[in-house]
């Protein structure tokens, strides 16, 4: 049985990563708008990664006897300058949700609740492929400093990126 502590910061996680699968939504529709299109297959791929990271939560909150609280969510930026701009925002919110699980690991080992602390490792280890990638492509991005062949191999590499990423771990 799940603490109504750790419900709630579940619940928060659960919106965490709702609002991740949306923002990449939106940056992938922009990309393919732009004509970035593998970029925008990267970015597709990795929306509905996070719906399954937020349908992980939300399936453990109801098997722990929790409930699980399904988020309305705001809605998401639409226009975005570069690429460049897109990743950092990327590298950017990856930081935050690695932040914010470690949170909840540190309320269930507060609680003494080891099944969820077990739980969210998967997590923990999932954020750190996030950041290290998300950095990965700033650095790229920003060693080509918006030249237009570099970007048009980079965008060309990212479907390569999108299909060797399975959606579902």
């Amino acid at each position: 049985m799940l603490s109504k502590k750790i419900e709630k910061a579940l619940n928060a996680q659960i919106l965490l990563e709702a609002e991740s699968s949306h923002y990449y939504l939106a940056m992938a529709s922009w990309a393919e708008s732009e004509g970035y299109n593998g970029t925008a297959e990267f970015l597709y791929t990795h929306s509905d990664e996070e719906r399954i990271h937020m349908i992980k939560l939300v399936r453990f909150i109801n098997d722990r006897g929790g409930k699980a609280v399904i988020p309305s969510l705001k809605e998401p930026a639409s226009k975005f300058k570069s690429l460049t701009e897109i990743f950092d925002i990327i590298l950017n919110h990856e930081i935050l949700v690695t932040s914010e699980i470690n949170k909840v690991v540190d309320i269930c080992l507060s609680e003494k609740d080891y099944t969820t602390h077990n739980f969210m490792q998967w997590y923990v280890a999932e954020q750190l492929e996030e950041e290290s990638l998300a950095k990965t492509y700033v650095d790229k991005l920003k060693l080509m400093g918006g030249d237009k062949g570099a970007l048009y191999m980079f965008d060309r590499d990212m479907s390569t990126a999108a299909q060797t990423k399975p959606a579902a771990k």
